[in-house]
């Protein structure tokens, strides 16, 4: 390793290489960095919560964009936002929600980047109703490699290659994105437990077309008669009337009481409207606050191991059984309801040394039986995933890489260190490709290259357009080496 480059890896933590990092603090500073890249070319790199490579660059640059982190605009009443590609979610939701606003698409956790979330197209739980997060992007600023800036809009081809196109067209500087509105700034929550696989699908079908937000947690441990047990939650954000409804605003606190008008009304005052209702009946409240989490951070040096089938066993079986009634419009705050391990720090020290695998995939509607094969092979292998979710999209958007396609998607969360996965995930590709599916590129840091193509249709128009636009490849990533993207 040279003086001037340091370890980077992703999220997972599977994969790491030395790169040199470039924090980027204005555009003109992005601009010389595009330009004087070295051999080795560059990768637009954010928060870092990319599970795979498709943030790394061995031997090259790294082009660190959380310095670039301004909201420029904001229109309150058609709710869009212009903002630097290196804003977090996070910084989003604080700024919008006193306004009544809130992201259009969120996944997992909020410390992402508006350009990484346009990079990978994100998805989340409501991508049935909502799609990806590229379906509410309006436009964008992208730097290409010969150091010009262009405007980029919906419907043109370089807007498909860099929606889904892992930084690798270009560096987003800038986005104007297409917000959601909100009264409140709590959720609506209905959760209710499924006995196994078959009867979890058959509920996400019947009942997803009355909630925004929907996923299922899978006990991926549990065999026989109980393969495929689930706990789902669905919910929408909760409406000032269902408030009222509870007795949360009439006969409260008079302040409690002006909420409800302050967020009826105009946009004066209502981030202490916002903040009011998320306390709910025990007063003001940040709404994107987490209770302290039960556990502290894991330390760097967490024994492999911890993650086991006996500790995951124990895990599912508490969390199931905590499910055991249904429980319909629960009032949660978004931080309980989208991002649960945000509230822990470096959660992903969980799975020891060697890192985390998160295999997600996604198999089409008619492809139910590929599901519950795989669902089986991973119980039946034992596989201690102690988060894993399963979800529907609804109709894709045009990225020619992103990942959402209508079907059902998995996601597993694996210790790398566990016996035989590498085996294992080779399994689940084969089985993944001949049902007509593919695997998340965010996510991946060990997918064999010649799968790329058959999961991906539009591959090859995606490396046409990178090598007219980017001939020297000065935008490049442990990723697209690893996948000839």
């Amino acid at each position: 390793m040279s003086a001037d480059t340091v370890p980077v890896t992703g999220w997972g933590r599977t994969a790491p290489t030395a790169a040199r990092p470039i924090r980027l603090r204005s555009y003109e500073e992005a601009v010389a960095a595009v330009r004087g890249g070295g051999a080795r070319g560059g990768i637009p790199r954010g928060l870092g919560r990319a599970h795979g490579d498709a943030a790394q660059n061995a031997g090259g640059a790294v082009f660190d964009m959380t310095a670039l982190n301004r909201v420029h605009a904001i229109d309150a009443e058609g709710g869009t936002v212009l903002c630097d590609a290196g804003v977090s979610l996070h910084r989003l939701m604080e700024v919008l929600l006193p306004l009544g606003w809130f992201v259009p698409v969120t996944p997992g956790t909020r410390y992402v980047t508006v350009g990484g979330a346009i990079g990978a197209d994100i998805h989340g739980r409501n991508h049935h109703v909502s799609g990806s997060f590229s379906r509410h992007v309006l436009s964008f600023e992208l730097l290409t490699a010969d150091g010009g800036i262009r405007t980029v809009r919906r419907g043109t081809p370089l807007f498909d290659a860099t929606t889904g196109g892992m930084g690798l067209t270009g560096m987003i500087l800038t986005a104007t994105v297409q917000l959601q509105p909100v009264e409140t700034s709590l959720m609506s929550v209905d959760t209710e437990r499924a006995r196994d696989l078959d009867d979890l699908m058959a509920r996400l079908t019947a009942g997803d077309r009355e909630y925004r937000y929907s996923v299922a947690w899978i006990d991926l441990l549990a065999r026989g008669a109980a393969t495929g047990r689930a706990v789902l939650t669905r919910g929408d954000h909760a409406p000032l009337d269902a408030l009222e409804t509870r007795g949360l605003l009439a006969g409260g606190t008079r302040a409690c009481r002006d909420a409800a008008g302050l967020l009826r009304g105009g946009t004066r005052a209502r981030r202490d409207a916002v903040d009011l209702l998320a306390g709910g009946t025990r007063g003001c409240g940040d709404p994107l606050a987490f209770r302290p989490p039960r556990f502290p951070a894991p330390p760097s040096f967490l024994p492999e191991g911890l993650v086991n089938r006996t500790t995951v066993g124990l895990f599912n079986e508490l969390w199931y059984r905590k499910a055991l009634h249904a429980r319909t419009g629960r009032l949660q705050k978004i931080p309980a309801f989208f991002h649960p391990l945000d509230g822990v720090p470096h959660w992903n020290r969980i799975s020891g040394r060697s890192g985390l695998v998160q295999y997600q995939f996604v198999v089409g509607h008619g492809q139910e039986e590929a599901l519950r094969r795989i669902v089986r092979r991973v119980s039946g292998q034992r596989c201690p995933s102690f988060l894993a979710v399963l979800k529907r999209f609804g109709d894709a958007d045009p990225g020619w890489l992103s990942f959402p396609v209508p079907g059902w998607t998995l996601a597993l969360d694996i210790p790398a260190a566990v016996p035989g996965l590498g085996a294992l995930l080779d399994e689940l590709d084969e089985e993944v490709v001949t049902a007509g599916g593919r695997v998340c590129l965010a996510k991946d840091s060990r997918l064999r290259p010649e799968l790329v193509a058959a999961m991906y249709p539009r591959l090859d128009d995606f490396r046409a357009l990178r090598a007219e636009l980017d001939p020297r490849g000065v935008f490049t990533s442990d990723l697209s080496r690893r996948l000839t993207l």
